[in-house]
C-alpha cells in the first residue's frame, strides 16, 4: 500500500497569499490572453472616466460663463463618443472576464471529479454525498468570483480609481491631498472584516453541503418517508438547516455591509472639505469654475470604485474560503495506488489465495484477522455467516477497495499490490444486492465496463441473464432509460442487467455480494438461474444469505467475527454438525414452516 501526505496549507494570512498564488498558479496563468486583453479594455473603461471629469473643465468654463456657441456641439459630441468608447469596452471586459471566470468553473470541477474518481472508497464512506456535490456547485461559483471579480477590481476600479486620483493631484495636489487624507483610516477595518468573512463563508458552505445531503436522503427515501409517516420530520430537518443558512448569509452581510457606513461616512467628509476649501478658492477667484466642477467631478467619481476595492479583500477572502475546501480535496492522495513497480496481471487460471490476511479499517476496527483460504481455478467458493462477521469485508480486499493489514492476497501467485489495479479489476466482476444503474439506457448500462461491446456481446449477455425477454418488451426495447439509479426497472429486472453487465466484461473472478436476498421467490428463481451460467467457467466468491443456494459451493467458509472457524463442503460440513449444521437446520427450519403455512408455495420452493 502507498500512502501520501496531501500538502498542509498555512493559516492566517499566509495561508491567504499561499492561496492566491495557487489559484494564480492553477487557473489563472492558463487564462493570460484573455486577462491581458481585458485589462485593456479596463484601462480604456478607466481612460473614459477620466475624460469625462475633464470635460467638466469646458462644459462650465467655456459653454456656462464664456457661452462659447461654436464649441456647444463639439463638446457634446465628444461626450457621446467619451461614452460609446466606454460602453463598448466595458462589454468587452465583461464577456472577457465571464469567460475566464466559466473556464476556471469548468476546469475546477472537471479536476474534481477526477480526483475523487481515483480516491479510495473510504472517502466516500466519510464524506456524505451532499458535501461533495457542495464543492462543485457552491464552492466552484465562489472561485469564479473571486478569480473574475478581483481580477476586474484590480484591473477597472483601480485603473479609473488611479486615472482620477492622478487627475484630481493635476488639477490642485493640494486639495486632494486633504481630501483623501482619512481613507488610510479605514484599511485596518478593511482587514479585520476580511478575516472574519473568510471564517464566516466556510461554516456557510459546509453548511450548504449538509442542505444538499439533507435534501439527497429525504427524496431519495421519500418511499420511507411517507411509509413512517415522517414528513413533518424531515421539513424540519430541512428547515433547521435552511435556517442555519440564513443566520450565516445574514451575518456574512453584516459583517461585509459593516464597510459601507465607513466609506460613505469617509466620503462624505472628503466632499464636504472639497466643497468648503474650494468652493472658498472660486469665490475669492483664485481657481476658475470648471477646473472646480472638473475637480469635484472625478472625486465623485473615483469614490464609487474606491468603495468597491475597499469591499475587494472581503469579497476575496469569500472565494479563498472556497479554494481551501476545494484544494483540500485536490491534495488529498489515494492511500491505495500502484506501487512503482506495479506491473500488468497477467491471469492464467484465476485462483484467489488469502495468505494469513489481517485486517484494520481506518477507525481500527478490526474486521478480518488470520484469514487463509483459497479459491482455486474455476471452483466457488461460499462465505457464511452471521452479519458483521467480515463476509464482505474478504470482497472487498480482492479488488484493493482497501489493502489488507497483515498478510497478503495473491491472484494466480502475484500480489495484488504488486499489479496494476487496472489490470486488477479488469480482471474482476462484481454483482451485489445494492445494484447500481446509471440514468441511461439498457444498452449503455449492460456495455458499461466494456465500452466496445458489440450489440451481439450485448444480446448475448442479455439472454444468458434472462433478462433478453423483458427487454423486448420495453417499446424502446435496448434504448430505454432505465432512471435515477434503475428507479424504473423492478429489483429483479436490475439485478439481472447487472448480471448482464458481468458477462459482458467477462471476467476471469467473479465475486457476489448476496445478490439475490432481497428479491422476491419467483425474481431469485430468474436471477440464480442468471448467476448459474455467470458462474461457469469463473473462480467465484459467492457472500450468500440463503445457505439452499450455496449447497453446490465446492468449499464453503463460515466466519464468525473476523475469522474462518469451519469450512468444508456442505456435506462435510452438516455432517460435523457445528455452526453450519445448526445455520441450515435452522434456516431448514423456517422455510419448511413456510410451506405448511403456505402450501401453494411448495414447488416454487423445491425448485431453489
Amino acid at each position: 500500500m502507498s500512502s501520501k501526505k496531501s500538502k498542509k496549507m498555512p493559516l492566517g494570512e499566509a495561508s491567504t497569499r499561499f492561496l492566491v498564488k495557487r489559484l494564480f498558479r492553477d487557473y489563472v496563468s492558463g487564462q493570460l490572453l484573455k486577462i491581458g486583453l481585458s485589462l485593456l479594455a479596463m484601462a480604456i473603461v478607466a481612460g473614459s472616466t477620466v475624460m469625462l471629469a475633464k470635460q467638466m473643465e469646458p462644459i462650465i468654463n467655456d459653454i456656462f460663463l464664456n457661452r462659447n456657441e461654436d464649441l456647444l456641439m463639439p463638446i457634446a459630441m465628444a461626450v457621446v463618443a467619451i461614452f460609446l468608447v466606454k460602453g463598448l469596452a466595458t462589454y468587452a471586459q465583461s464577456m472577457l472576464m465571464q469567460h475566464v471566470g466559466l473556464e476556471i468553473i469548468a476546469t475546477i470541477q472537471t479536476q474534481l471529479f477526477k480526483k475523487l474518481m481515483q480516491t479510495d472508497l473510504s472517502y466516500f464512506h466519510e464524506e456524505s454525498s451532499g458535501n461533495l456535490v457542495s464543492r462543485f456547485t457552491n464552492d466552484a461559483n465562489m472561485l469564479k468570483g473571486v478569480v473574475s471579480n478581483t481580477l476586474t477590481s484590480i484591473g477597472k476600479d483601480s485603473l479609473t480609481a488611479i486615472g482620477l486620483i492622478g487627475m484630481m493631484f493635476y488639477q490642485d495636489w493640494f486639495l486632494a491631498t486633504i481630501a483623501f487624507a482619512a481613507f488610510p483610516t479605514a484599511i485596518l477595518p478593511i482587514v479585520k472584516t476580511g478575516r472574519r468573512i473568510r471564517k464566516v463563508s466556510t461554516n456557510t458552505q459546509e453548511s450548504l453541503g449538509l442542505l444538499t445531503t439533507r435534501l439527497d436522503e429525504s427524496f431519495q427515501g421519500i418511499r420511507h418517508v411517507k411509509a413512517y409517516n415522517m414528513e413533518d420530520h424531515e421539513t424540519k430537518r430541512v428547515s433547521d438547516t435552511v435556517y442555519k443558512v440564513l443566520r450565516l448569509n445574514l451575518k456574512s452581510a453584516r459583517t461585509s455591509s459593516i464597510l459601507s457606513p465607513i466609506m460613505e461616512t469617509l466620503g462624505g467628509i472628503a466632499i464636504a472639505i472639497v466643497i468648503v476649501y474650494g468652493g472658498n478658492e472660486v469665490i475669492q477667484g483664485t481657481k476658475d469654475p470648471g477646473s472646480f466642477f472638473a475637480f469635484i467631478t472625478a472625486l465623485l467619481l473615483a469614490y464609487e470604485p474606491i468603495k468597491k476595492l475597499s469591499k475587494l479583500n472581503a469579497s476575496m477572502q469569500t472565494g479563498l474560503a472556497a479554494a481551501h475546501r476545494v484544494y483540500s480535496v485536490l491534495d488529498s492522495e489515494p492511500a491505495i495506488q500502484d506501487s512503482p513497480t506495479a506491473k500488468a496481471l497477467q491471469v492464467t487460471k484465476g485462483e484467489v489465495r488469502f495468505e494469513h490476511v489481517n485486517f484494520k479499517y481506518d477507525d481500527e476496527t478490526s474486521a478480518l484477522k488470520n484469514i487463509n483460504l483459497v479459491a482455486k481455478a474455476n471452483q466457488t467458493i461460499a462465505l457464511v455467516g452471521a452479519s458483521g462477521a467480515g463476509k464482505t469485508s474478504i470482497l472487498n480486499l480482492i479488488p484493493r477497495f482497501y489493502d489488507v493489514s497483515e498478510g497478503c492476497i495473491t491472484l494466480d501467485g502475484q500480489d495484488i499490490r504488486d499489479v496494476t489495479m487496472m489490470s486488477l479489476r479488469q480482471a474482476i466482476a462484481l454483482v451485489s444486492q445494492e445494484i447500481q444503474l446509471f440514468d441511461d439506457t439498457i444498452r449503455a448500462n449492460i456495455a458499461y465496463g466494456k465500452s466496445d461491446a458489440t450489440e451481439e456481446e450485448i444480446i448475448t449477455a442479455a439472454k444468458n441473464a434472462h433478462a433478453h425477454e423483458f427487454i423486448q418488451d420495453f417499446p424502446e426495447g435496448y434504448e430505454t432509460l432505465v432512471g435515477p439509479r434503475g428507479s424504473r426497472l423492478s429489483g429483479g429486472q436490475r439485478q439481472r442487467v447487472a448480471i448482464a453487465r458481468a458477462m459482458v466484461k467477462n471476467a476471469p473472478v467473479l465475486l457476489l455480494d448476496e445478490a439475490t436476498s432481497a428479491l422476491d421467490t419467483e425474481s431469485e428463481r430468474h436471477v440464480q438461474t442468471a448467476l448459474n451460467t455467470l458462474m461457469q467457467g469463473r473462480t467465484t466468491l459467492v457472500i450468500a444469505h440463503r445457505l439452499s443456494t450455496v449447497i453446490d459451493a465446492d468449499v464453503i467458509y463460515v466466519m464468525d467475527q473476523g475469522r474462518i472457524i469451519e469450512q468444508g463442503s456442505h456435506t462435510e460440513l452438516v455432517e460435523k454438525g457445528g455452526t453450519y449444521a445448526k445455520l441450515y437446520a435452522l434456516q431448514f427450519a423456517e422455510e419448511a414452516h413456510v410451506i405448511t403455512e403456505d402450501p401453494d408455495t411448495l414447488e416454487t420452493s423445491v425448485q431453489n
